[in-house]
């Protein structure tokens, strides 16, 4: 019998992608299901990205380029580093990968060794603790609360830290409660990273999506020191609706970002060409398209919100960035007899035909992370079945 290698013991399936795919299956059976599980913007990439994809395949970009990723896009990378963050970072300090994601794993297989501890907020993006553990690390989870805006105290952090710990991951705003960190918490959270020697990493990937007049600030642009001790993670996913195109980024210290394309030499080579040259224009080209599209998320985030709070045994915080609410529901699960968020989601799904992510995924079971990357109606029609299958 096939014996099948020990790390997958600790390793699960992502609960968020298992949750889209089975929606989608429902779906392809016939059923009616509003999907509210799914990480990624509902809007089509932008007409000019698309129109710098067919002209890449029409020009021949369709070879293998330096494993890091062609010098156009790492100096467009430069460019939006300069011009948003006040970050200032040279070719040999970046490294294109397959997606966020792949920038992630790349990053901790090039930092950690066994028995190194990462400092992880939670409620936490379910991949943080995973990958962390696949690459021989220890994930160290701090919980945050609503009472503290779901975000870090420096005293939790402080707490939190032991001999063995060697980074720390900030996610602002967040997945999967939208909590968005201020400067000055930022500020904060540098003085005891940097007291403890501890990398910096910060997932910056929502950054475009920020609402109410919120200024996003990246934590690595707090000073020089605080930058040095920084790896900075971002990517076009989000911002400019190119889930699928698999375009990550990281930037930090030389050593670590060449130690992570050593890694990525040997298993993906470089991402999709085609894929650079459109992310090119994404970084480079009209920035307009960003602004239509959180101009709608608010809209729906505040029907959601709304609609949420209007529920008995629910209460929902309003988000300040990505696209996601995360309600406690724990109000619900006596007088519907459900033991906690796992099957109160798959109570939704079956009964009411909605499809959400249970809390216990992002390490809160006390909770539901609801996406508003779908359009008005859903929002209001998902609402309205949440409401009637809870009653």
């Amino acid at each position: 019998m096939l014996k099948l290698s020990s790390r997958l013991d600790s390793l699960e399936e992502s609960v968020t992608l298992a949750i889209t795919a089975k929606a989608k299956a429902l779906k392809s059976e016939g059923r009616d299901i509003v999907g509210l599980g799914a990480g990624e913007p509902d809007f089509d990439t932008p007409e000019n990205i698309k129109e710098a994809a067919i002209a890449a395949i029409r020009s021949g970009q369709t070879k293998y380029t330096a494993v890091g990723g062609i010098v156009e896009l790492k100096d467009a990378i430069i460019e939006k580093f300069k011009s948003d963050n006040g970050l200032n970072f040279d070719r040999s300090e970046i490294i294109v990968s397959c997606g966020g994601k792949h920038s992630i794993y790349n990053l901790f297989q090039a930092l950690l060794n066994p028995g190194d501890e990462v400092i992880i907020p939670g409620p936490y993006w379910v991949s943080y603790p995973a990958i962390v553990t696949i690459s021989g690390g220890t994930p160290v989870v701090v919980a945050t609360t609503e009472a503290t805006g779901f975000k870090m105290t420096p005293e939790a952090f402080s707490a939190a830290i032991t001999p063995a710990t060697k980074a720390v991951i900030i996610n602002s705003p967040s997945n999967p409660t939208g909590a968005a960190y201020s400067r000055a918490e930022l500020e904060a959270i540098a003085e005891v990273a940097l007291k403890n020697n501890l990398v910096i990493i910060t997932d910056d990937i929502y950054e475009k999506l920020v609402y109410d007049d919120f200024e996003f600030t990246s934590i690595a642009s707090i000073s020089k020191e605080v930058s040095d001790s920084s790896v900075v993670l971002n990517g076009v996913s989000k911002a400019y609706s190119m889930t699928g195109w698999r375009i990550g980024y990281a930037a930090g210290p030389k050593e670590l970002i060449g130690a992570m394309s050593k890694i990525q030499s040997q298993s993906t080579s470089n991402p999709t060409s085609i894929s650079q040259w459109a992310a090119v224009e994404a970084l480079s080209g009209p920035q307009d398209s960003i602004a239509m599209m959180c101009k709608e998320f608010v809209k729906r985030r505040d029907v959601m919100v709304a609609g949420l709070n209007a529920i008995e045994g629910v209460t929902c915080p309003v988000p300040h960035g990505a696209f996601y609410c995360f309600p406690n529901v724990s109000g619900l699960y006596e007088r519907n007899n459900v033991k906690g968020s796992v099957e109160l989601s798959a109570y939704l799904l079956d009964s009411a035909g909605v499809a959400v992510v249970p809390g216990s995924a992002f390490g809160d079971d006390s909770a539901l992370r609801l996406s508003y990357a779908t359009s008005l109606d859903m929002v209001e029609e998902a609402l309205k079945r949440i409401a009637a299958a809870v009653k």
